[in-house]
């Protein structure tokens, strides 16, 4: 499970999408629910934020943030 996420980062999950053309997805929409994208053929997924915690495997990619983004938070 990981910890640190956020919007527009890459990650792979234990599980490979039925389209096999890649494990890794993006981050598209945080709140309550997290919805993905695949990186392959672009279906988009949303599940509970508590799921998505238990079925990502590790972080690939962090979004670029801009200082804006960064003094916000």
């Amino acid at each position: 499970m990981i910890e640190n996420y956020g919007l527009d980062d890459i990650v792979e999950m234990k599980k490979e999408h039925p389209c096999h053309k890649a494990k890794t997805w993006k981050i598209i929409r945080m709140g309550a629910d997290i919805k993905i994208k695949c990186q392959g053929c672009g279906a988009v997924v949303m599940m509970e934020r508590r799921e998505f915690e238990r079925k990502c495997k590790r972080m690939i990619q962090r979004a670029e943030r801009s200082e804006e983004t960064s003094a916000e938070e």
